[in-house]
């Protein structure tokens, strides 16, 4: 055996150790909140030692923020997906139902509880804050994309933003109630709204 094939096996364990922790800090996040998702807590989630945890992630705010990047990375290409797979031909309504998702289940809880914990920690503040800039930047170039629409025109970057806020509002209001019912006819609306303001 090579030294490179060696190599290999070890470098697919560490990928594999790394992904364990991303997820099981997501899903500790949202059901255990921030004060009571340790690295500890975490690694043992994950099922790996807090010292491998430590060598892949050094601290706390960086294995809690790369978490939220792989999370949200991975929800994007799902969405992309999924609009791909519909075709252009995806229904206003549809639409706004896939985006209405993003903010929705285990990883927007976990987001929340991330954001909530940044207001008031100004080291991961720091992290955070950049991050969400470049996720929110990625999230609303992609609707714009499939709504087919051109952000040159008067209005159409804030309605499309509108369309984000909203739904973001609709996942704050999940969090207590199973508010499907209301977010359900809220969606419908708004799509009516858009297709009246954004022709595609």
């Amino acid at each position: 055996m090579t030294h490179v094939d060696a190599r290999e096996p070890q470098q697919d364990r560490s990928r594999a150790t790394r992904a364990r922790l991303l997820a099981a800090a997501i899903t500790c996040l949202a059901e255990l909140g921030w004060s009571a998702s340790t690295v500890a807590v975490v690694a043992e989630r994950a099922g790996v030692s807090r010292g491998a945890a430590q060598h892949h992630f050094p601290t706390r705010e960086a294995l809690f923020t790369a978490a939220l990047e792989h999370v949200t990375r991975e929800r994007g290409e799902q969405m992309r997906r999924q609009f791909a797979e519909q075709g252009r031909q995806l229904s206003t309504e549809a639409i706004v139902e896939v985006v209405f998702g993003l903010f929705s289940g285990t990883f927007f809880r976990a987001a929340l509880m991330l954001w909530v914990a940044a207001a008031a920690e100004p080291q991961l503040r720091e992290q955070v804050v950049p991050l969400e800039a470049r996720i929110g930047r990625e999230v609303h170039r992609m609707v714009v994309d499939v709504l087919g629409v051109d952000e040159r025109v008067d209005g159409v970057r804030e309605t499309v933003q509108a369309t984000l806020d909203l739904a973001r509002g609709l996942g704050l209001a999940n969090l207590l109630t199973d508010d499907g019912a209301r977010r359900g006819r809220i969606a419908r609306q708004w799509a009516h709204t858009l297709e009246r303001t954004l022709p595609r």
